[in-house]
This record gives structure tokens, C-alpha cells and sequence, in this order.
């Protein structure tokens, strides 16, 4: 497949330049308006790319859902992961990685049940017993708030296209340019405003404002539960 990354030269390797997650994906929805189909249906990967997801679903009148998926993290750091799984148990592991950790058949088994518990509760907890969107021939647009190994956009894209995806679009605010080509080689286009090169990549450093996006807020967003802002201490 042809790689088609679509970025912007004034955002290039810059640090800070989303104010927030909303700004990153209004920055995007101005990067795909008249370029999507209008039958197209944006998917967020939970939990940072509903945020970016809702912004460019509102702005360019699409429909809007969540695609579940998971790192396998580390045992001794939750924040690391050496693969991924999504809802339909698509999974891919970082075999480079692995095998500079050490991890036994057992810890890796263990991880993945552990993550696939995960993202049953989660899928549960937001999509509750609404069927996954049909997606035969459909334009998807896949988002998260960032890229840094890519692993967990593989797992997406890969579930996707098991459900009969016809283009896939990946839109991100923010990615290290080497997961920004391997995720171009499995989609048609990747929407990028911030591509950045270097041993060191963080998502967060794209954003002004960062943090973690909580379960309550999660499910704020989603419209399953009351704004958390307001509720009284």
C-alpha cells in the first residue's frame, strides 16, 4: 500500500502545540473537512482518543463510537506495554521488545488474560449491550490522541478490517514519524498535524494540558454518566 501522511509543516516537530485533546481534534477535523465521506464513522480508541474523537465527529456532523483496545503493560509498570489486544481479541506483540525483557511464557499468558479482562469490563462499561457498528464497505476513521509505538492503532486497524472496513483513515494529533510510516502501510491515508523524530517521543508533549482521562470522565463523555466537574466533594 501506498503511504499517504497527510501533515502540517508549521506543527513539525514542535513540542506544546495543542492547547488540549478537544483543540488537537478540531485541528484535525479542519485537516479532513471536505476531504471524508459523510456516511463516515469516527471510532475513538478509549481512553484519550474520545476526547480528540468527539471533537472532530462534532465538527464534521459524523457518527461517533468507541473501538476497545488495550496494551499488554508490564508487570512492574502499568504505563509500558509490549502489545496490544482489541475487542475482537486481534493482538499483536512487540517481539523486539520482548525479547529484551526477559518476561516468562507464564507473565506473558498472565498479561494478556489480564487485558482481555480489561477490555471486556471496558466494553461493557461504555458500549453497555449496543451491537458493534456495522462497518461493511464503511469509511472509518480511526482516532487516538497520540502514536508512539503504534501498537495499539495496529490492534484497531487490524479489528477493523476484520469487520469489513472499506477505507480506513487513521487520524491522530500527535505521532513518532516511525509509527506514523509502519501505521501508513496498513491504512489508506494518516492525518498527522505533529510528526516528530528522535530517540524520545512522548504524546503529552504535544498538549499545553495533559492528563490522564479518568473512567467517570470516560463515561461523561460517552453520555452514561453525570459531568464529574459537578459533582459536589
Amino acid at each position: 500500500m501506498t503511504q499517504q501522511i497527510i501533515s502540517l509543516p508549521q506543527y513539525q516537530e514542535r513540542l506544546l502545540v495543542f492547547a488540549d485533546r478537544t483543540h488537537a481534534g478540531e485541528v484535525l477535523a479542519g485537516m479532513l473537512e471536505g476531504k471524508i465521506n459523510e456516511n463516515a464513522i469516527v471510532l475513538a480508541i478509549p481512553a484519550g482518543g474520545v476526547p480528540v474523537g468527539q471533537a472532530v465527529s462534532g465538527k464534521l456532523d459524523l457518527a461517533f463510537d468507541v473501538v476497545v483496545v488495550s496494551k499488554i503493560t508490564l508487570p512492574w509498570n502499568t504505563e509500558a506495554g509490549y502489545g496490544a489486544i482489541a475487542f475482537d481479541w486481534s493482538m499483536r506483540l512487540n517481539e523486539m521488545l520482548l525479547a529484551r525483557l526477559n518476561l516468562s511464557g507464564q507473565q506473558i499468558q498472565e498479561g494478556i488474560a489480564k487485558t482481555k479482562v480489561k477490555i471486556n469490563r471496558r466494553a461493557g462499561t461504555l458500549r453497555g449491550n449496543r451491537p458493534f457498528p456495522d462497518l461493511g464497505g464503511q469509511t472509518v476513521i480511526l482516532i487516538d490522541d497520540g502514536l508512539a509505538s503504534g501498537f495499539t492503532m495496529f490492534c484497531a486497524i487490524d479489528a477493523v478490517k476484520k469487520a469489513g472496513a472499506g477505507q480506513i483513515i487513521v487520524a491522530v494529533p500527535t505521532a513518532h514519524r516511525q509509527a506514523a510510516e509502519a501505521v501508513a502501510e496498513m491504512v489508506d491515508t494518516i492525518y498527522c498535524p505533529n510528526i516528530r523524530s528522535g530517540r524520545v517521543f512522548a504524546v503529552a508533549e504535544a498538549y499545553e494540558r495533559w492528563s490522564d482521562v479518568s473512567e467517570e470522565e470516560l463515561l461523561y463523555l460517552m453520555g452514561r454518566a453525570p459531568d464529574p466537574s459537578e459533582s459536589i466533594p
